[in-house]
This record gives structure tokens, C-alpha cells and sequence, in this order.
């Protein structure tokens, strides 16, 4: 039988096997899931947008959709 993979956990780096059985992957435990769910619910993680960016509505001269 084939070694599964292995991934690095996210939250910590640990390794994780990435099997049917892992519960939590790609995270090592449900401490690590929870510490990354509440890291996007707090709006801890962003998508990075240049400064310069507008509205495609903006540039279009279009009204924003109410």
C-alpha cells in the first residue's frame, strides 16, 4: 500500500497524514481549525487590493445596484 500524503498543518506547521481518518484536515487538530476559523472571522486574513483600484462600477459611469 502507497505512504498517504502528507501536508503541513496551516495553523502550525505540523505534519498531517491526508487520510479518510484525519478528522480535521488539512488542519492537525480541532484546536488548529478553530484558531483558523476565528482568524477569518475576525477578518484577520485580507485579500490584498492595489490602492489605486476602483469600482468597475466606477469606471463605467454606472450606478451601484441598491
Amino acid at each position: 500500500m502507497p505512504q498517504p500524503r502528507t501536508v503541513s498543518c496551516p495553523q502550525c506547521g505540523a505534519p498531517v497524514a491526508w487520510t479518510p481518518t484525519s478528522r480535521f484536515r488539512p488542519f492537525c487538530s480541532e484546536r488548529c481549525r478553530l484558531i483558523d476559523l476565528g482568524a477569518w472571522a475576525s477578518e484577520s486574513y485580507r485579500v490584498p487590493v492595489p490602492e489605486d483600484a476602483t469600482d468597475a462600477g466606477d469606471e463605467r459611469g454606472d450606478e451601484p445596484a441598491d
